[in-house]
């Protein structure tokens, strides 16, 4: 019996929640987002309060491009406890995705504050701070909507930055008239892509507990927000009556050629890279690898000016091609596109794609029955993990190999941290495979009371689960190993 025979596909029955959730998480892992969700969506019916499983279902459904529905998860696992930092990690990412940088950023400072260890709050802070800057430049690219509580503002300075750059980009223009335009309609016009800013700063006016707060550096918001709306007021009777502009002559002077415009390509891969990810997670590897090709011509055309990372983005495309070429079995192509983008990770010194890489080659060696070279890779990726759940899963897949290679020693070794990183997450659900597959290797070592010792400990965890399945399975291993134990 190996472990993988307590999660096989076929053998689970659908009521049973542990089992279904830890079939999305490895589904996830494995990019078939859209199996993993429908996982989710099942156990959710077991327990349709469980807030891990939502969180799972939300970031699928990010992979799948479905921002709002991953919002609305991430809101639900936030229900019931407002501290739970991975719901806020997951709302400030959907915040982020659906444009509402500004919120975005608010979540992610909340969760730093709860959680000041973990790195991926930082470096959301930071991307989100980076699209409020360069959305500045452009706004229609952030179409800024009043909604949700903003009363939060009021005692957390640091939250005050959403604000702080409606601010700066006032200020980036210089001081005119201050009349007010008697058409709201005219306003409309001439104002163009900023009247949506003005409607906004009008409505954050009426928010009460919100004009009450002050910017680190003192300053009323209700003084700044004013002093915005004064300003755009200002220069909407400038361009009424020094500058008029016809709508056709804005839109002439708004548009720019493709060559000066690097934020269209940008905008265009993401979108493609989505399309590309959906099309493989419903299925339809041969349309997804098509696609990828087609986009990969196209960034190699472009120079660097209008892709500065077009690096990272034809090594992203790679892994799009080789993980669609696994999905129809074409294992040498797909390895060859996986090595590519690890080559391209190296020279860029990126290592979220270095992982990536790795991680694919490793898969790619094992569903081949290359153990010892998917070793070597898996191998090479441990540095690289980040998160607690990503780490227990590398120590049980090396581990597997280790024992299909009848290593039982090193299988045991890897299982063993398995089971310490499972239990510094608390995730049931791997404590029980990583238990199992310590006591498999520990049986082959002819160590019977430890192997008996950790089968009860997972049989103790699929108790705790109500996971009906691995206990059955667990009970009748362990039987079987008590009958080597000295009489």
């Amino acid at each position: 019996m190996t472990d993988t025979d307590l999660y096989q596909d076929g053998q689970k029955p659908k009521g049973v929640f542990s089992t279904l959730v830890a079939d999305g998480d490895w589904l996830y892992v494995k990019g078939e987002y859209k199996k993993a969700t429908d996982s989710y969506t099942t156990a959710l019916t077991v327990k349709p309060d469980d807030k891990t499983c939502f969180v799972g279902r939300s970031k699928c459904y990010l992979r799948i491009g479905q921002a709002e529905s991953a919002l609305q998860d991430a809101e639900a696992s936030l229900k019931e406890d407002k501290s739970f930092f991975e719901g806020l990690y997951q709302k400030a990412e959907a915040l982020y995705y659906i444009g509402e940088f500004e919120f975005a950023l608010v979540f992610y400072h909340r969760g730093q504050k709860l959680r000041p260890q973990i790195q991926e709050f930082r470096l959301g802070i930071q991307k989100a701070q980076e699209a409020i800057e360069k959305s500045i430049g452009s706004p229609s690219s952030v179409k800024l909507k009043i909604k949700g509580d903003l009363s939060f503002l009021q005692k957390d300075e640091e939250s005050a930055q959403p604000i702080a750059a409606i601010q700066n980009l006032a200020t980036e223009e210089k001081q005119q008239s201050q009349k007010t335009p008697k058409s709201e309609k005219t306003t409309k016009q001439l104002l163009g892509e900023f009247y949506s800013d003005k409607k906004y700063l009008e409505n954050l006016l009426k928010d009460e507990d919100l004009v009450k707060g002050k910017m680190k550096g003192g300053e009323r918001l209700q003084d700044v927000i004013q002093g915005c709306l004064k300003y755009l007021d200002g220069c909407t009777e400038f361009w009424n009556q020094e500058k008029p502009i016809s709508p056709r002559e804005k839109e002439r002077k708004r548009s720019k050629p493709r060559h000066c415009a690097p934020s269209e390509p940008a905008q265009f891969l993401l979108k493609s890279l989505d399309d590309i990810d959906a099309e493989l997670a419903s299925g339809n590897s041969e349309g997804s690898l098509k696609k990828a090709k087609k986009v990969m011509r196209m960034v190699q055309v472009w120079s660097d000016k209008e892709m500065p990372d077009k690096k990272e983005v034809l090594g992203s495309l790679h892994s799009c091609i080789g993980n669609a070429l696994i999905e129809l079995g074409d294992m040498d192509q797909a390895l060859e596109h996986h090595q590519k983008d690890l080559e391209l990770a190296k020279q860029c010194k990126f290592p979220d794609a270095m992982s990536r890489a790795l991680d694919n080659i490793g898969r790619v060696y094992a569903q081949v029955g290359q153990f010892k070279q998917a070793i070597e890779f898996w191998e090479k990726k441990i540095p690289l993990v980040r998160s607690g759940l990503e780490k227990t899963w590398l120590f049980h897949e090396i581990g597997r190999c280790y024992l299909e290679l009848s290593h039982h020693e090193e299988a045991r070794d890897y299982g063993v941290r398995s089971v310490a990183a499972a239990n510094e997450i608390a995730d049931e659900k791997w404590q029980i495979n990583a238990n199992v597959l310590v006591a498999q290797s520990e049986l082959k070592l002819g160590h019977f009371e430890f192997c008996v010792s950790h089968f009860e400990r997972a049989l103790t965890k699929a108790k705790l689960q109500e996971d009906d399945s691995a206990m059955n399975v667990i009970q009748k291993a362990l039987d079987e190993a008590k009958l080597h134990l000295p009489q």
